[in-house]
């Protein structure tokens, strides 16, 4: 498995992971696996599998309990992710209650307050339904945190950076103080946004490290899939029955899709992040923009702490835009190059409105507490050229701000940021 390399880049991010390209090309997809010495892995579609005899087969026995294309994805992902296990999941949300099944009526969960919107409205409507005793602390502030932990408490979720508002989580930290109340607290980072490439939340003290693969893992906006990775083999023991007895399980084109993406995932994470600076830049020296939360920026109040856990960072920004919910709308309308949509992290670039769009379902009490508000706009920078994203951002806030009599013509040439 990928060690990571001594030292830190010109930006002062972690170095990337040693050997990361090499390991996404080539772990679980040895042509010596397949009688035709296929060097792609092939589409397994078969539901079932011939034994030898009753009770002996050659690995594989009914398509939900293990299937060979599966099989090449989740040896692969483990090998990026630095850990022993991968179980694959038919979405984030399926990963997610499949975590939760660890767990019985009783059991506590700190979840981080500022999360995803259907992790939040899972942990809500379904998991506190069934009896397990949910808590949202903001997990920045430690002592919040150590706060939040009780007798009961079995599991510390965390998402960082957070979906929408960017706050960044020091894993290290959190993992220490939960296994300090309890050794057997689970700590599980969803670590959807940064992918594999740019953050391993098992080397910082995790022990589950879980994604919907929908986003940067496949990358390319075609798949809906979910991943945990895991190197404790009771837990993995525990997922994996729970993987076939669930039965929430990807398809094996879906598999193949996945397997696929990964191969360009170190050359699409650098592209975002070049590009997302870029942005970020563009937009923070802009007038008609009030705020840009961007952790890659030196004014993200925690860029730091993301420099001491990540190797880079994705091309996610949220902003305020300047004026009202009309000018918002104004703006995600008149972008021509972004489409607006939900969802994030494949080539394209992307425009959501959290408060109406991905976290409509999030109490409104909460999402202004958090600042989610009418202003916030959420971008997924994708692999356009930078020219081009940027030209499209500043036309799409010329229309948005001239009822505020902001008018602002940009006369200076625009940049290349390039990201480490």
């Amino acid at each position: 498995m990928a060690s990571q390399k001594q030292g830190g880049c010109s930006s002062g991010f972690l170095a990337e992971f040693k050997s990361f390209a090499t390991e996404a090309i080539h772990v679980g997809q040895d042509p010596e696996q397949w009688k035709s010495m296929a060097v792609v892995p092939p589409i397994s579609l078969s539901t079932t599998f011939k034994q030898h005899g009753p009770g002996d087969h050659a690995g594989f026995e009914y398509s939900r309990s293990g299937n060979p294309t599966r099989n090449c994805l989740e040896k692969a992902v483990a090998a990026l992710d630095g850990a022993k296990h991968c179980v694959a999941l038919a979405s984030g949300l399926a990963a997610t209650m499949t975590i939760t099944h660890l767990l019985k009526s009783g059991d506590g969960i700190v979840c981080m307050n500022d999360v995803y919107g259907g992790t939040n409205r899972y942990f809500r409507k379904v998991a506190m339904e069934l009896g397990l005793d949910v808590s949202f602390a903001d997990c920045t502030k430690l002592e919040l945190l150590k706060a939040a932990l009780k007798s009961n408490t079995k599991l510390v979720w965390i998402e960082t950076p957070t979906n929408p508002t960017m706050k960044v989580v020091d894993i290290k930290a959190c993992a220490a103080i939960a296994h300090e109340h309890s050794k057997n607290t689970i700590v599980v980072v969803d670590n959807t946004f940064m992918s594999a490439y740019f953050q391993r939340p098992l080397a910082l003290g995790a022990d589950m490290c879980m994604y919907s693969a929908t986003k940067y893992m496949n990358g390319h906006s075609d798949v809906v899939m979910g991943l945990i990775s895991v190197s404790r083999e009771d837990l993995y023991e525990r997922l994996k029955f729970f993987q076939n007895a669930l039965g929430a399980v990807p398809s094996p084109f879906d598999c193949y899709m996945c397997n696929r993406g990964l191969k360009t995932l170190h050359l699409r994470m650098k592209q975002h992040f070049s590009n997302a600076l870029a942005a970020a830049k563009f937009l923070e020296a802009d007038p008609r923009v009030e705020r840009v939360i961007f952790p890659g920026l030196p004014s993200h109040p925690q860029h730091e702490l993301v420099k001491r856990q990540c190797t880079g960072c994705p091309g996610m920004i949220s902003f305020y835009i300047k004026g009202k919910l009309e000018h918002a709308t104004a703006f995600l309308k008149g972008l021509k190059l972004f489409t607006l949509a939900e969802s994030l992290g494949g080539y394209e670039s992307l425009a959501e409105h959290p408060a109406i769009m991905t976290h409509a379902s999030v109490p409104e009490n909460e999402r202004a507490e958090l600042g989610i508000s009418d202003t916030l706009i959420r971008l997924s920078v994708g692999l356009e050229d930078e020219q081009d994203i940027i030209q499209d951002l500043d036309q799409a806030l010329a229309a948005a701000v001239r009822p505020l009599s902001l008018r602002y013509t940009h006369t200076h040439t625009h940049k290349s940021f390039h990201a480490c």
